[in-house]
């Protein structure tokens, strides 16, 4: 089953956590994940997919312009419909606004007619509610978060997609 982690990233890492989370996924039996950077989407393996993850960093307490601008359009021509959908992101600061941009990816996400899926607190500690969050200053720390986001979004696209 494949899925896949889209990513902006201007200082690398975003684009780091978004492997941290493909890497987790592929860990997951039957599951292909692959991360690409929105300028440069594979459509094709989007398009057979059956998860979506988005990942952006933020600024002013909200996503990156580049990750709106893709929602606002090229995502439209995706078929993103019915795909589970998710969202992560890197920030500078703990109280940076991170969950705000995170809610906005996962309301577009449902506009786009995507399923939002977290895990939240259903498996256990730690709870990821909205998705994962990691200050640039101390990636290393989050990226055992990272990972189980990673795995518990394959299981649950897998679980609901019967492969």
């Amino acid at each position: 089953m494949k899925m896949t982690v889209l990513y902006y990233s201007k200082s690398g890492n975003t684009k780091k956590m978004a492997g941290v989370i493909a890497d987790a996924m592929s860990s997951v039996d039957g599951v292909e994940a692959r991360a690409f950077p929105l300028d440069d989407v594979d459509e094709t393996f989007v398009a057979e997919s059956r998860c979506v993850v988005l990942g952006t960093p933020i600024y002013l307490a909200s996503m990156a312009g580049a990750v709106k601008s893709w929602l606002d359009g090229p995502a439209m021509k995706l078929g993103l419909g019915g795909k589970i959908g998710g969202a992560f992101a890197t920030a500078n600061f703990l109280h940076g606004g991170a969950e705000i941009g995170i809610q906005s990816i996962l309301s577009h996400m449902m506009v786009l007619g995507m399923l939002a899926y977290s895990g939240g607190g259903a498996f256990g500690p730690p709870p990821i509610h909205l998705g994962p969050v990691a200050l640039g200053s101390e990636l290393e720390k989050s990226e055992e978060t990272f990972k189980l986001y990673g795995e518990r979004m394959a299981k649950k696209t897998k679980e609901l997609f019967g492969a």
